[in-house]
């Protein structure tokens, strides 16, 4: 096995280091859909009066969708995919939609796009949970998270290309972004700032534009809201404290105490003079920055406020929360109404003239009636409460039986999710996976193709998965997690070359019964076959142009420091033939998450590469193996085992040695070579396979075969099959089927540490 040293590695030292992970996400037939909770929401109003407006939406699945709102309908114009965890938060700046993630990033798209990021910005130690823009400085975003940093970015600054040398733009694929497989994003440069003790610069990004540090959180960040102007900033997390903050220098305001658990919400007037929080102490708090106080409380709801939305005018404030409930107060008369509740805490909500749209933890959003524009006459149908100012006084209404009636009992509109999988089981073969979701239903997956094979319906997982068990033993060569709502399947090199089969199981027409399949090997030619051809495209076209032949070196990857990947035309040709059951549906194309060597972590549908990356943006390995059909060593690939008579039998004795194997070697082979050597003593059996090569000493002098025959056999041997001896195979006493691999007898007959025994009688002919 060949190393490629690392960038960052001076001394060329082989010591071992962890290799970048391969990861691909089986995605649902209808790609349209979120299938993970909706975690945040924002609206672009339409500049034209017979224009549609759009709603962002971006959901735990890891993608944020553009949805074109019409009167009485929606459908989805554009995904946006780039993001490898949850996406959190999302405003809009101007034209500029701004994402953050649990990725750590956070990322600027055009909004009305295809679906192109345009910058990934990687300042945050930890996951970036929230966002607030400016609504009338459209270049003013800050972003909190999880590490206590709160970040002021000038987007237009951010976003502005500078002329590079061809080396630094080398260096600046640092910043996130695949600089070869998308050449004309703009690299950004230093912008300088005056420090002080509250402003901090985060160098990280040694070429980029580094952004404003507000300094002063020692927990995590939870909600962030900006004035319209963007010269004012409030922050609120887990310290139970609100910080306001001077957005143009960093520098702290001021800081308010009064909520006594973790603040999860906050909204700032245009004026930047009052203050809304929300927090898991269930209370909502509105807050006069010019006096520095709080100046009511609204004990609204049941439990914990993680999301507000007022009206234009600050007049009233619609808030949810882990209570399933939404409600709108009138923040002077502290008048209150349920709205109308839901069957999943509400995350986030945006308005849209008279309605608003609720963001939950299912994948599903929702549009209600609001009356954003005249709220009163909400009120006007009665059923109002008075918000007390103390927690538990809504809380002691609620147990008293005062629970209000919502004001309505279904959405106006509602843009259906997919049912996000939440519980999975690898099956003993290690190509296919039962799910159950969010809905109940089971479906076994065949992770090699990424398709459903059977849909069960609403049945027990739990049976089903006994129902489905198979006595057979293949290594692990993936991990899985639904975190994103659909299977994620990670290769590791060199664990994911562990698992071969052979070619016969998949049925394979015209197969050898000894050819082996590498099931990552083959997975990985299957995911990247689009790419591959696409390569060639532009292979080719160079050639056109040219109208060279372009050499072995013009083809490869592009090879950089310590890079050792060359490719052979050849056998990427060879390997651009993929099996049948290999074979990735472009219909729902799974993606990739992956890093190369200097770039960050990036996703993209396989459908979607265009034939530009290379060792920069894939693992080196993942490369080696599917241009070159090279692999990484592999360890545990064999099975030590002792053939022996059983007891009592009169049966020659073969070997008094220890032999070894393939692990998927199986029964049936054991079965012919025990015949071969009592029968023919060493001489091949016509039509059998060399793999009775098998017998191989494990440790020189020690375990060479005996390889005794007996003459009475082969004295007047006219035609094997005449002579040819029933045989069968036990271990602990129990006859193997031949269909059955050592690995698999092994795990399941023998269940010992010790090395197998395997013991063989001859069987009398009747």
């Amino acid at each position: 096995m060949h190393r490629v040293g690392s960038a960052g590695n001076a001394s060329n030292s082989t010591r071992p280091r962890k290799e970048k992970r391969f990861t691909y996400v089986l995605n649902d037939a209808d790609d349209t859909k979120h299938c993970a909770g909706v975690n945040c929401l924002a609206v672009l109003k339409s500049q034209s009066s017979d224009g549609d407006d759009y709603l962002f939406t971006g959901s735990r699945d890891g993608t944020l969708k553009r949805w074109a709102l019409g009167d009485d309908s929606v459908s989805c114009s554009a995904t946006f995919e780039s993001h490898i965890d949850w996406v959190n938060d999302v405003v809009l700046a101007g034209d500029t939609l701004v994402s953050c993630s649990s990725d750590t990033t956070v990322k600027t798209w055009n909004c009305l796009s295809d679906g192109t990021c345009t910058r990934t910005l990687h300042q945050h130690s930890d996951y970036v949970l929230c966002l607030s823009a400016a609504d009338k400085n459209s270049n003013i975003v800050a972003s909190g998270g999880l590490g206590g940093e709160v970040f002021i970015w000038d987007i237009e600054a951010a976003l502005t290309p500078v002329a590079k040398s061809v080396d630094s733009m080398e260096e600046d694929s640092s910043n996130g972004m695949i600089a070869s497989a998308n050449p004309g994003l703009p690299i950004t440069s230093l912008r300088s700032i005056g420090s002080n003790s509250n402003i901090s610069l985060h160098t990280s990004q040694t070429h980029g534009y580094s952004p404003i540090a507000a300094k002063g959180h020692k927990e995590s960040v939870y909600a962030l809201a900006m004035n319209e102007s963007g010269s004012l900033l409030v922050s609120g997390g887990t310290e139970k404290v609100l910080r306001v903050w001077d957005a143009r220098t960093g520098a702290k305001n001021m800081k308010l105490r009064g909520h006594t658990d973790n603040i999860r919400a906050l909204l700032l007037d245009p004026t930047g003079r009052f203050c809304l929080s929300g927090s898991s102490d269930s209370m909502i708090r509105l807050w006069d920055l010019g006096q520095q106080r709080c100046v009511h409380s609204y004990a609204v709801h049941t439990d914990s406020v993680w999301a507000l939305a007022s009206t234009p005018t600050f007049s009233h404030v619609y808030s949810g929360g882990r209570d399933l409930s939404l409600y709108l107060t009138d923040l002077a008369t502290r008048e209150s109404l349920l709205l109308c509740t839901k069957e999943h805490p509400i995350l986030q909500m945006a308005l849209q003239d008279d309605n608003i749209w609720i963001a939950t933890t299912d994948s599903s959003v929702h549009r209600w009636q609001a009356e954003g524009h005249n709220p009163q006459k909400v009120f006007e149908r009665g059923g109002s409460f008075l918000a007390g100012n103390l927690s538990f006084t809504r809380a002691r209404a609620s147990l008293e039986g005062s629970t209000p009636v919502p004001v309505y009992k279904e959405p106006s509109l509602t843009i259906p999710g997919i049912p996000g999988i939440v519980q999975h089981k690898i099956l003993n073969n290690r190509r296919h996976v039962l799910t159950k979701d969010t809905a109940g239903f089971v479906k076994l997956w065949e992770i090699t193709r990424g398709i459903v094979v059977e849909d069960y319906g609403k049945v027990s997982f739990e049976e089903k998965k006994e129902e489905l068990f198979e006595m057979v033993s293949v290594p692990a060569w993936c991990t899985m997690d639904t975190r994103l709502g659909c299977l994620s399947v990670h290769l590791e090199s060199p664990q994911c070359f562990s698992a071969e089969m052979y070619a016969t199981d998949f049925n394979i027409s015209g197969a050898s019964e000894e050819v082996k399949i590498n099931l990552a090997q083959e997975t990985l030619r299957g995911l990247l076959t689009h790419w591959m051809a696409k390569r060639r495209q532009r292979s080719g076209s160079r050639l056109s142009v040219n109208g060279d032949v372009p050499s072995s070196k013009d083809v490869s990857i592009r090879t950089h420091t310590h890079s050792r990947i060359e490719v052979d035309d050849g056998a990427e040709n060879h390997n651009a033939m993929v099996h049948p059951s290999f074979e990735f549906s472009t219909d729902s194309p799974p993606s990739i998450i992956t890093e190369g060597s200097h770039g960050g972590p990036w996703r993209k549908k396989i459908t979607d590469l265009d034939g530009t990356e290379d060792e920069k943006d894939f693992p080196w390995w993942c490369l080696d193996c599917v241009l070159n059909g090279r692999m990484p060593l592999r360890e545990n690939t064999k099975c030590s085992f002792y053939l022996q008579p059983c007891e009592g039998s009169n049966a020659q004795v073969l070997t008094q040695g220890k032999l070894s194997a393939p692990r998927i070697l199986r029964i049936n082979k054991v079965v012919n070579y025990v015949i071969e050597k009592i029968v023919l003593d060493k001489v091949p059996v016509d039509g059998s396979n060399s793999e009775h090569t098998f017998v191989s000493g494990v440790a020189a002098g020690q375990s060479q075969l005996s390889t005794l025959g007996d003459g009475s056999f082969r004295s007047g041997l006219k035609s094997w099959q005449k002579l040819k001896p029933s045989i069968e195979i036990l271990c602990n006493n129990q006859v193997l089927s031949p269909e059955m691999s050592l690995a698999t007898v092994r795990a399941y007959i023998w269940k010992k540490p010790e090395d197998l025994v395997l013991n063989y009688r001859v069987m009398q002919h009747n």
